[in-house]
C-alpha cells in the first residue's frame, strides 16, 4: 500500500499531459499552456485539537467508548487528557504538555494546464515531505503518562486547478484528493503493563486552497499559494495487556486479556505557505 498510492498518483498525473501534450503548446499569448515541473518549499502550520483525548475498548469487542476503571470503581483516567505531550507522569510536572509542531515543508510537482482566453485550466500531481507532529496524552491516577504522537512521513496529492491569467500572472484556485504516509508512535512511562500497537499507516482525504504564478521568463514561474489539508486513517491501537501487573490492574481489571486504547480524533489537518519555481516546457 505504501507505494501503490504513489503510483496510482503518478500513473493518473502522466496519463493527461501524455494525451493532451500534442494538442497545445505554450506560446506569447498563451503563456500558461503545455508540461511543466517544479518544486516548492514552504511552512506547515499544525494547530492543536482543542478537546482531543484516548478512547478505550475495555472488552475487545471493536467498539471504543468504555471507562477504564481502578479496584475501587474510579475513573482510571480521571487526571484528564491534554491535546499535546506530556512532560510529566501528571498535567502539572514537568512544565505540562508541548504543543503540537509546525515545521517546513518540501515537494517536487509535475502539472499540465490549457489556457483558453484569460482562462487557465489543468492538473498537478505533487509528492513532498513535511516534518509537522501531532500529539495527544493520557494521565492515569498511578501516575503516569500515556502519549500518542503521529506524523507525516511523506505526502501526495492530485489536483485539479483553474484560475485567471492577466498577462504573465496567473491567480488560481486548486483542489483534489490527498494521501499521507503516517509514522505513529506510542510512548508511556508505565512498565508495569505490556503493550502492543497495530493499525495501518495510510491516511487518506482532500486538500484545497489558492495562490498565484507569475511567469519570471518564457520558461519559468514563480508561485506562491496556500493550501488546507485534511486526511483520515485507520485507527492506529494501543493494547494494553498484564504484564508484570496483577488481576486488578486498570487495564486487565474484569477482562484479564487487557484493553485496547486508541485517540479519538483519527483526522491530521494542517496548513501549508509555500513558495515554488517551476520549469514550463
Amino acid at each position: 500500500m505504501r507505494s501503490s498510492a504513489v503510483i496510482c498518483i503518478a500513473g493518473a498525473l502522466l496519463a493527461f499531459p501524455l494525451v493532451a501534450l500534442p494538442a497545445s503548446a505554450q506560446s506569447d499569448d498563451q503563456p500558461y499552456s503545455g508540461l511543466y515541473a517544479g518544486a516548492t518549499v514552504g511552512y506547515d502550520f499544525q494547530g492543536n485539537d482543542v478537546g482531543e483525548k484516548f478512547d478505550f475498548d475495555r472488552d475487545l469487542n471493536g467498539t471504543f467508548g468504555d471507562t477504564v476503571t481502578t479496584a475501587s470503581g474510579a475513573d482510571a483516567f480521571s487526571p484528564g487528557f491534554c491535546d499535546g505531550r506530556a512532560q510529566g507522569v501528571t498535567r502539572s510536572s514537568g512544565g505540562g504538555c508541548e504543543n503540537d509542531r509546525s515545521r517546513i515543508s518540501y515537494s517536487g510537482r509535475i502539472g499540465y494546464d490549457r489556457q483558453f482566453g484569460n482562462i487557465v485550466v489543468g492538473v498537478v500531481g505533487e509528492v513532498g515531505k513535511t516534518n509537522i507532529r501531532d500529539y495527544v496524552s493520557a494521565f492515569s491516577i498511578e501516575p503516569a503518562d500515556y502519549i500518542l504522537t503521529t506524523k507525516v512521513n511523506y505526502n501526495a496529492s492530485l489536483r485539479g486547478r483553474v484560475g485567471y491569467a492577466a498577462n504573465r500572472t496567473l491567480f488560481y484556485a486548486t483542489g483534489g484528493g490527498a494521501y499521507a504516509r503516517l509514522g505513529q508512535r506510542f510512548e508511556t512511562s508505565n512498565t508495569t503493563n505490556s503493550f502492543s500497537t497495530s493499525g495501518k499507516r495510510d491516511a487518506w482525504g482532500y486538500t484545497a486552497g489558492g495562490g498565484l504564478e507569475q511567469k519570471i521568463t518564457k520558461h519559468v514561474s514563480f508561485n506562491v499559494e496556500y493550501l488546507f489539508n485534511d486526511v483520515k486513517a485507520d485507527r492506529y491501537i494501543v493494547h494494553a495487556g498484564a504484564g508484570t501487573a496483577g488481576p486488578t490492574n486498570q487495564f486487565v481489571l474484569g477482562n484479564a486479556n487487557g484493553t485496547d486504547m486508541t485517540r479519538v480524533d483519527r483526522r491530521l489537518r494542517w496548513q501549508s505557505i509555500r513558495a515554488g519555481l517551476n520549469f514550463r516546457f
